[in-house]
């Protein structure tokens, strides 16, 4: 199993991972603010990571705390925008173009890191672009205010995705993880203090446990495992394996019932939708593999020439 290999299973887990957040999430929020949420999960997130990277602390320098703030500035843009753009426009609406990012990362990619995607890549992120655009229903005529900012979202996420590989080159990935995580937790604090304080709060032991599974998993090692896993792959086939989130969202929301105890029935469209984005995926990672025996039976048939 190859670096690459390893590194594209490890996101795919952390997409699971993603996944299984969301329902969650939707039952922590009838219980908690937004950003109250957000600070506490990140501000948990960034803690338990430097724990676990304590070693890492010492090649901290001016260098990797600019990256890492560059890298949290994305990372909270993302999730602020998305979630102040959900109070104005359709979850269906504010799905479809948060998956925009698996078409916006090739381009800042390709601009930037000047990593033009493959054929085969470009293939699987239109087949899996398609299957976002049936999983959220199809896009409203009508354009508002909550669809630029969840378009701001989308961008906010494709330049954290691309910046990743970018930094990584340069800096210790578990330290550049850590700070992103610190400054997203205290932006969120901010803005904790600035907007939702006041707001009622209701903390109990269910509130805990989902605290607890999206700061570690969800947060923690997730991010953290993102960091370091985008060494040993693309910027564009990162974003496409993450466009199965909603994939795996959809199976644990069948699974795990929300605050009044509903659990979340598929339409045939959100089916079509799965089987795309996964159809997407396999085409891309087919291809890494046809490519990856090509260059092994080139490097026998160098060595039989040698001989």
């Amino acid at each position: 199993m190859t670096k690459k290999l390893r590194a594209d299973l490890l996101l795919l887990i952390i997409t699971v991972v993603w996944g299984a957040s969301f329902p969650l999430t939707k039952v922590v929020l009838g219980c908690i603010p937004a950003f109250a949420y957000l600070s506490l999960r990140f501000l948990l997130a960034s803690a338990v990571l430097a724990v676990i990277y304590h070693r890492n602390l010492k090649k901290i320098n001016k260098r990797v705390l600019i990256y890492g703030c560059i890298l949290g500035i994305f990372m909270f843009g993302g999730m602020a925008f998305q979630v102040v753009g959900l109070y104005t426009t359709s979850a269906s609406n504010s799905g479809f173009i948060t998956g925009l990012n698996v078409v916006i990362v090739p381009i800042i990619s390709a601009l930037l890191l000047k990593k033009k995607p493959d054929r085969a890549a470009f293939t699987g992120v239109v087949v899996a672009f398609t299957g976002i655009f049936f999983m959220s229903g199809g896009l409203r005529a009508d354009f508002n205010i909550g669809d630029l900012l969840t378009f701001i979202c989308a961008i906010c996420w494709a330049f954290q995705i691309v910046l990743i590989d970018r930094f990584t080159r340069h800096e210790d990935a578990p330290l550049l993880a850590i700070i992103q995580l610190l400054f997203t937790g205290l932006a969120s604090t901010a803005l904790w203090f600035a907007v939702d304080i006041g707001k009622p709060m209701v903390f109990n032991s269910t509130v805990a446990a989902i605290l607890l599974f999206t700061a570690i998993l969800g947060s923690s090692l997730a991010y953290g495992g993102q960091t370091i896993a985008q060494k040993y792959t693309t910027p564009t086939h990162a974003s496409l394996i993450f466009t199965a989130e909603p994939v795996f969202a959809l199976v644990f929301a069948m699974i795990i019932p929300n605050a009044d105890g509903v659990r979340e029935m598929p339409s045939a469209m959100k089916i079509a939708g799965c089987c795309l984005i996964l159809a997407g995926m396999l085409v891309s990672e087919l291809r890494v593999g046809r490519e990856r025996t090509g260059s092994q039976a080139e490097r026998r048939i160098t060595r039989f020439v040698r001989r």
